[in-house]
């Protein structure tokens, strides 16, 4: 089976389309090897799929028919994506939250002044 429709019948993207072109940028790798959508996948491949900036470790287990439903989707796939990449998705989606929330624009006067006085007293902790 082909690496992209692989990928959609164990539903990891919402369309074969979508599939198709992350295996052209380059987000796709089979067995440590960056592949085309048109690769052919076997039992026991490694796959790393880049989605959402977490890299899914996934292992093939058994190739399907046609797409499958959510539930029996662990009987052709193996996740061995380590917990720590999802805690680092998480830290930095808090991260990019943390400060100003998403559409609010540039900095006002008032935070541009709290930025200037932060770093003033940050560079003079450093000449001291």
């Amino acid at each position: 089976m082909r690496i992209d429709k692989y990928l959609w019948c164990v539903r990891y993207f919402k369309t074969r389309n979508i599939a198709t072109e992350a295996c052209k940028k380059g987000h796709i790798k089979v067995n440590g090897e960056t592949t085309k959508p048109s690769r052919e996948i076997y039992k026991n491949d490694q796959i790393v799929v880049r989605k959402n900036q977490i890299n899914y470790q996934i292992e093939v287990l058994d190739i399907p028919e046609s797409r499958v439903g959510a539930k029996l989707v662990d009987l052709y796939r193996q996740d061995n994506t380590p917990p720590e990449a999802f805690e680092q998705a998480e830290i930095q989606k808090l991260a990019q939250d943390y400060y100003r929330e998403k559409g609010e624009g540039r900095p006002t006067k008032k935070d541009r002044r709290a930025i200037d006085n932060l770093l003033n007293d940050f560079q003079e902790d450093n000449e001291l």
